[in-house]
């Protein structure tokens, strides 16, 4: 949501400006949305040993979706695990350009499989630095840790 509050919206209004014109109208956009500056939150973590700075990381909340309808575009909006089979089936079979609005954690890493030790390091610092919700990022660190070493089922 960051990237799209910086710029994307206002590209959006582009899209909704010329999609008739196109010989194929579809297009998807997905919209993560954690009301954060997350990859540079994660960055600041991992590379400087940073906790978030939540003055200058935290964005506004704007509803992606309900731009896309008032633009005259398809607007969809997932804020449960369920809902992102049958957002996906809509997107993929509408007739004019969507957004896709996901709802997701701000805390779940977006760390790569592999971190090099000093990464961790800085990651670990940032944390006893003062991160401002410790205990449910840890709880989301540790589940992605364990979600990659224990077999997935079928």
């Amino acid at each position: 949501d960051g990237a799209m509050l910086m710029n994307g919206i206002n590209e959006v209004v582009t899209i909704a400006n010329y999609w008739k014109e196109w010989s194929d109208p579809r297009l998807i956009i997905l919209v993560l949305a954690n009301r954060d500056l997350n990859q540079v939150t994660w960055e600041q973590r991992v590379m400087a040993g940073d906790p978030k700075y939540e003055c200058s990381q935290n964005v506004p909340p704007f509803e992606f979706a309900r731009y896309a309808e008032m633009l005259g575009l398809t607007g969809i909006r997932v804020d449960k695990p369920e809902q992102i089979g049958p957002a996906w089936e809509q997107a993929l079979s509408a007739t004019r350009p969507v957004i896709l609005e996901a709802i997701t954690d701000p805390e779940v890493p977006t760390l790569p499989p592999h971190i090099t030790f000093e990464e961790a390091k800085k990651f670990i610092e940032s944390m006893i630095e003062g991160e401002p919700r410790l205990g449910h990022m840890i709880k989301q660190t540790f589940k992605e840790a364990v979600q990659g070493i224990l077999p997935h089922k079928k």
